[in-house]
């Protein structure tokens, strides 16, 4: 391996400094530019030259479209595929992959089932890797979510977001961005349905200001963002015993209100109208998840800049 390839694999391997500049950069990068058409691509064309390799394990929506525009509008190219279009689905190993890959292309953004996949990866590769979404962890998502809040909201420190519904990798990342943003975290989860505890143990060792085993309504009181996800993981079997129990953590308007009167609710998408959240909610006034579906575009963008910079 080359020595400090810059990784984008966890929010939790950036310094304070260096998550907050990523994000002030995201932010410079999306309103530096007046396009005519959405081909057009930036001024400083950064990814020049550069191509970036794609895997897919999971389908994707978000990821394969805001990852392959981000590449053509920074300059370069991309090559898009899936695990069942290479060898990786006959037994060759990720090591052998990487190493491969690593000749032919500048930068790879995988997009796994298994975190370890992507650590694997990374380790045995000569070019710099994005995690596009792991079990573990979103960081994409997340750092196009923080985007999306303090555009309309202001610098996210001193803030409350809210969680509601079962932790998962998105969870997990938001439990990351609050031990390096300053903001506090409240996690609304049933028991035994919650985030990791390590993850959230190790948060709390470095300062985050995280708040479990709450209830709903004392969860969005005075809410600055309201957060949630599908109930049921892409592969998950869904489960009406699950189902059952989190019917109490769904997203209404009801907990809306409850929150401070400038909340934005925040969804990763796709969303299961009637589940996790109602249509009046996400489809309301408080509803942000448009542009923050558009700024996975802009956040893409910040990640491949930071990977390829010097």
């Amino acid at each position: 391996m080359t020595e400090n390839i810059k990784h984008f694999i966890d929010l939790d391997d950036f310094s304070k400094i260096d998550l907050r500049n990523l994000l002030d950069q995201c932010h410079e990068r999306k309103n530096s530019k007046k396009r005519s058409g959405k081909a057009e691509v930036d001024n400083d064309a950064c990814g020049q030259d550069k191509i970036l390799a794609m895997i897919f394990e999971k389908p994707s929506t978000r990821t394969r479209f805001s990852f392959e525009t981000a590449m053509y509008q920074l300059g370069g190219k991309s090559i898009v595929a899936s695990s069942n279009d290479m060898q990786l689905n006959r037994g060759e190993t990720i090591s052998d992959t990487a190493k491969v890959l690593s000749k032919y292309v500048d930068i790879a953004m995988l997009r796994t089932n298994e975190h370890s996949t992507i650590t694997e990866f990374a380790s045995n590769s000569s070019i710099p890797v994005i995690n596009g979404l792991s079990d573990r962890s979103h960081p994409c998502q997340v750092l196009a979510d923080l985007m999306t809040f303090e555009e309309n909201r202001g610098q996210i420190n001193g803030k409350i977001v809210t969680w509601f519904g079962p932790g998962n990798n998105m969870t997990h990342s938001w439990i990351h961005a609050a031990s390096l943003l300053d903001f506090e975290l409240r996690i609304c989860s049933p028991e035994n349905f919650g985030a990791s505890e390590d993850i959230i143990k190790k948060a709390k060792k470095e300062g985050a200001n995280i708040i479990e085993n709450i209830s709903p309504q004392d969860a969005a009181k005075n809410s600055h963002c309201i957060v949630t996800d599908t109930w049921f993981s892409m592969g998950d079997k869904e489960d009406d015993s699950k189902r059952k129990i989190l019917e109490k953590f769904q997203v209404t308007e009801a907990l809306i209100n409850i929150a401070e009167d400038n909340v934005i609710f925040l969804h990763c998408l796709p969303a299961h109208r009637g589940e996790e959240v109602t249509a009046e909610v996400i489809d309301g006034s408080k509803s942000y998840v448009w542009d923050e579906a558009e700024n996975r575009l802009h956040a893409q963008k910040g990640i491949i800049n930071w990977c390829l910079g010097e």
